[in-house]
């Protein structure tokens, strides 16, 4: 059975879950896709996972870069595996779009193209917040698309980085 829990965040509250050694979920409260229901399939029990991606968030919205990640176990299909690994990769404090995502995987994957809509997808169920950065994921021109958690969760993220540059 796997485990669940809650922390506070400046953006309001998190669930966060785990298979017992990894996380596997985090979630704002009324984010897209969040999970429903949790307490079906998860005890509400503290582990040391929890207790280091509180550590991480607690860095993170204090406006440090966190040098480590919580231990994550990533559930998805292989192609949404491959671009969360890439959002782990795009530094603190920087964003990319989802055309230089999707160029990325198509390298990966010896293609000559990859569709940024496809990549959008994968990016929208990404299943841990914050800690895999889907809000450094922008639209070509910059604009602030596509964030689960919202917009403007989103653009506070992003300028809680670029102050903490």
């Amino acid at each position: 059975m796997d485990a669940l829990w809650r922390v506070s965040s400046p953006l309001g509250g998190i669930t966060l879950t785990s298979d017992g050694e990894a996380l596997t979920g985090l979630w704002f409260d009324g984010q897209k896709r969040f999970p429903a229901p949790l307490n079906a399939d998860h005890e509400f029990r503290r582990l040391p996972v929890f207790s280091e991606a509180e550590r991480w968030l607690n860095l993170y919205f204090s406006g440090r870069a966190p040098d480590f990640l919580p231990p994550l176990l990533l559930r998805g299909t292989a192609f949404q595996r491959m671009v969360w690994e890439l959002l782990l990769a795009i530094p603190y404090g920087c964003t990319v779009t989802y055309g230089e995502i999707a160029d990325a995987v198509a390298r990966k994957m010896g293609k000559p193209r990859m569709s940024a809509q496809a990549v959008g997808g994968a990016v929208g169920r990404n299943p841990v917040s914050i800690i895999v950065p889907c809000h450094r994921v922008i639209g070509a021109d910059g604009s602030l698309t596509g964030y689960a958690g919202g917009v403007e969760r989103k653009r506070y993220l992003l300028q809680l980085e670029q102050n903490g540059k």
